[in-house]
């Protein structure tokens, strides 16, 4: 679901009549904010149209690529080198590293596993542990998409100058941080049985 469902977005002459309505409206943040949201939809859907042409998925693509990362950090130097773990990973340590529940985390495990990309395996030392490996058919798959999937990106970023690009890895991130330091409710209220939050 894209996250502003908007065909086309207000001209700034609209937002500034809107904001004589609504005083809090600030008509520049408004128009940042929503272009935002919109390139965001489109560069997520170009990412979502090859993921799925791959079988995978952002969510399955994340896992995949956390857990190749972290099997080359101990390939090549036994060691993390402070990105990761190096080694397999626990399902608690890829939920952490994703920034999502475990409960999201066990369920992507599980298609993957399903599809023999990964496998668990039982800790020796550990038995309540059970470590998550890349199989060589989830390595395969990666080798294969990544070139492409690169391409891509750079596809996508050509019409920005490396300034440019800077510039825009500065800002996105000033957005960031004062959005992380948003209060935010501890619940959300349950919608009634039935709603559809679209409409």
């Amino acid at each position: 679901m894209p996250f502003l469902m908007l065909k086309d977005l207000p001209r700034y002459e609209c937002l500034l009549e809107a904001a004589k309505e609504f005083p809090d409206l600030d008509p520049s943040a408004a128009e940042v904010f929503l272009n935002l949201l919109r390139a965001g939809d489109e560069v997520f859907g170009v990412v979502e149209h090859n993921f799925t042409r791959q079988g995978l998925s952002q969510g399955r693509f994340g896992v995949l690529m956390l857990l190749w990362r972290s099997a080359l950090a101990q390939e090549r130097t036994g060691t993390g080198g402070g990105c990761l773990p190096a080694g397999p990973l626990t399902p608690a340590e890829l939920a952490e590293a994703a920034g999502v529940t475990r409960a999201t985390m066990t369920g992507l495990i599980d298609t993957l596993e399903r599809d023999g990309l990964v496998r668990r395996e039982s800790d020796p030392s550990d038995r309540r542990m059970m470590p998550v490996k890349l199989t060589a058919k989830g390595r395969k798959l990666l080798e294969e998409m990544l070139p492409g999937h690169f391409r891509l990106m750079a596809e996508i970023m050509r019409p920005l100058s490396e300034v440019e690009r800077k510039t825009l890895v500065r800002l996105l991130n000033k957005i960031l941080q004062q959005a992380s330091a948003l209060p935010r409710p501890e619940t959300v209220p349950a919608l009634p049985a039935g709603h559809d939050p679209r409409n």
